[in-house]
């Protein structure tokens, strides 16, 4: 059996205006079909976002490579009309929810260590 690459993990860190916490909670509570099509053709697999009490966003992505998903997902057309109604919710930092992004570097991931063993 062929082993296949180790999906890219990335974690990343926004901030969501904590006066629009909750209309940002609602308007991912049914994303657009076509954004959800958009993300699967584009790679991101296993995504998920979390919100702090303040407003911390943190998201997690599984991909074969972050930056490409990220560059198709910026060549895709439904892309600019989701960012431009989510910009709004992010703090001053970011023009665009990808823009002001930080990526977290991963230090520990538990089934590569149970898989060294």
């Amino acid at each position: 059996m062929a082993e296949t690459a180790p999906a890219d993990r990335a974690c990343f860190l926004l901030r969501v205006r904590p006066e629009l916490m909750g209309e940002y909670v609602e308007r991912h509570r049914a994303v657009w079909p076509e954004m959800l099509k958009a993300l699967e053709e584009t790679g991101w697999r296993n995504y998920s976002l979390f919100l702090g009490e303040d407003g911390l966003l943190v998201g997690y992505v599984e991909c074969d490579d972050f930056l490409a998903v990220q560059e198709r997902m910026n060549a895709h057309p439904i892309n600019e009309r989701w960012q431009t109604e989510m910009a709004p919710f992010f703090t001053a930092d970011a023009s665009t929810p990808l823009s002001g992004l930080l990526r977290l570097r991963e230090v520990f991931n538990l089934e590569d260590q149970l898989a060294r063993l």
